[in-house]
């Protein structure tokens, strides 16, 4: 399909300042307009499309009643104060902007702090969470990026299981507060990005299905139903959503969930490249990125197309966590059985080249080979991180990897973090050492209580192995309020004098990344080199035509010895004399090439 032909969803205003109605329900022979309790005939415009033209005013309810009878809200609503099976509202979406000449940031200044708008708070709001940006901005963070905001059924959870793309959850506040929210980071010189799911809709409040089931294709996620992005028109329904969230509210940037579930197929596998690049086309005057979360280590978006734009700027790297997470506290079942093997090894070559699997034999796959070759993408491409909201909330106890290593290993991996040239990921709360557990909550319906119990308890021992024995009683119910109110972070730890030492570590190497870290990124990426060293160590290099970046790392409670950094030392933790190295003890320096 054709980007720049795409047929739009939803209302649009017209040239005469009336109000365009249009939705593709091919299961429906008739579609009703029903606005402000009166009803319409709509006229089919052929392929499945309804159309109809009436006068509006912000704040107007609206829906689309079947030829069953049933009422429908828009799919590309913009807000619903009633929830996903309420009437859709008209919005207006005119709003003074403070700071319209905001250009965003390069990628390689992302330092990204990522939050659930819910429990980052204990208000849960736009607002209260704006409160903070400053705060955030001081620390050294850079970009904020907001868990999904698509409505979904009930009034708390992630967001992953969203099934009206355009309209953010009505707990959170209304369209003004979010662009209220997003202008003030913007006046801190922060970024915002949104997560948005596109490799699956919610199983609760989906009414697509009932209108058109062909949406979505045969098999679906675990997840929930899949969208068939070989359509025109559910392509035309992202293009669309993708431009919204970051025209209409100005995000600075989109986080793709689950990128490799687009594929499928033979038209699927191009819609994240069509995507990314119709977006960067479109908007031009300022920086958007583009990041994903792509389990199959694709190399493929992030590489310049023939006219030499990226579409994709940046990847989550999980095989960092996960190889980190095996490394340090030797949970090796799940997820984490394809980096039992020599994990140091593993994470030796991610930092120095991306992925651990890069073509390399996956034990998941049958052994067959998994992932591209990354070593020749600069390493601000790669999102690493400690841990996420998946790693903590996907645990029995909801644990942070803070909360499961020795203190002084843990600093020492927080400053590789932020001190490696990759873009480092932090989860809310890490500014200031929070252990507040983060849990998997819903609100779904009573009668999946037990079976949510269950995939609880399926997930945890996917993310963790072996469960002991006490956790069917252990385990808390997602849909009851107190896990997402535990889940919430206490602000009152950012006060207390072990927060304020986080608060102050984070920040100071923070900014040594801005002095040492970032002019490096500015120049071009030759490679990584990981230096040959005892087993619990890391001696990685990467050059730059700006200069060579050198880490020594011990990350063993033994004295040992690395090899010799030839270059400026700008930052150093613990005991170091010559190449012998006390107890996670660590240097970074930067050298001649």
């Amino acid at each position: 399909m054709n980007a720049a032909n795409y047929r739009k969803w939803g209302v649009q205003r017209n040239q005469s300042g009336d109000t365009d109605f249009s939705i593709w329900a091919p299961a429906s022979a008739t579609v009703k307009l029903w606005l402000n309790d009166a009803e319409f005939d709509m006229q089919t415009a052929g392929s499945g499309w309804h159309n109809a033209t009436k006068p509006t005013s912000a704040g107007d309810r609206y829906g689309f009643i079947l030829d069953d009878g049933t009422r429908v809200a828009d799919p590309a609503s913009n807000q619903q104060d009633e929830g996903p099976l309420g009437p859709s509202l008209i919005v207006n979406h005119d709003f003074h902007w403070k700071n319209p000449d905001w250009k965003g940031r390069p990628w390689l200044e992302a330092v990204v702090y990522e939050l659930h708008v819910g429990t980052f708070t204990k208000e849960g709001t736009f607002g209260a969470a704006g409160e903070k940006l400053e705060y955030l901005a001081g620390i050294g963070v850079t970009v904020v990026e907001l868990m999904p905001l698509a409505t979904f059924s009930g009034s708390r959870g992630w967001g992953y299981d969203g099934v009206l793309q355009f309209a953010p959850q009505r707990d959170y506040g209304t369209p003004e507060d979010l662009k209220a929210f997003i202008d003030r980071a913007h006046a801190h010189g922060i970024m915002v990005l949104l997560d948005v799911v596109y490799n699956h809709f919610g199983t609760t409040g989906n009414a697509i299905e009932a209108f058109a089931p062909t949406f979505f294709k045969q098999g679906g996620t675990p997840w929930g139903p899949a969208p068939d992005f070989n359509r025109a028109e559910v392509r035309s329904l992202f293009l669309q959503n993708a431009l919204y969230w970051l025209e209409t509210y100005r995000f600075d940037g989109l986080r793709i969930d689950a990128a490799d579930h687009l594929a499928g197929g033979d038209g699927d596998v191009d819609f994240l490249i069509e995507m990314a690049g119709h977006v960067k086309r479109a908007i031009t005057s300022r920086h958007v990125h583009i990041v994903t979360e792509d389990a199959r280590n694709a190399v493929s978006p992030m590489t310049p197309s023939s006219d030499g734009l990226v579409g994709v700027d940046a990847e989550w790297n999980d095989d960092f966590h996960h190889v980190i997470h095996v490394a340090t506290t030797h949970e090796d079942g799940g997820i984490y059985d394809d980096f039992a093997n020599q994990p140091y090894d593993g994470l030796r070559r991610s930092l120095a080249t991306g992925f651990v699997y890069q073509g390399h034999p996956r034990p998941s796959h049958n052994f067959a080979g998994s992932g591209e070759p990354s070593g020749h993408l600069p390493p601000h491409r790669f999102v690493n991180f400690l841990h996420n909201h998946d790693q903590a909330g996907n645990r029995l106890r909801g644990e942070r990897l803070r909360s499961l290593i020795q203190p002084p290993l843990f600093d020492t991996l927080e400053t590789i973090l932020l001190l490696a040239p990759q873009t480092p990921l932090m989860f809310m709360g890490d500014d200031h050492g929070s252990t507040n557990p983060f849990f998997f909550f819903s609100d779904h319906p009573e009668n999946d209580r037990e079976q949510e119990i269950k995939n609880r308890l399926k997930q945890a021992e996917s993310f963790q192995g072996e469960l002991p024995p006490e956790a069917p009683e252990v385990v808390l119910d997602p849909n009851d309020l107190h896990t997402m109110q535990i889940s919430t972070l206490k602000w009152d730890e950012a006060e207390t004098t072990e927060g304020k030492l986080a608060r102050e570590r984070m920040k100071a190497l923070l900014e040594k990344r801005r002095r040492y870290i970032w002019p490096l990124l500015c120049s071009d990426f030759e490679r990584g080199v990981s230096l040959e060293c005892e087993t619990q160590c890391l001696a990685i290099d990467w050059y730059f035509s700006a200069g060579r970046l050198e880490m020594r790392a011990n990350l063993s409670p033994n004295l040992t010895s690395l090899p010799t950094v030839q270059g400026e030392t700008f930052f150093r933790h613990g005991t170091i004399e010559g190449t012998s190295y006390d107890d996670y003890a660590l240097q970074f320096a930067i050298g001649d090439r």
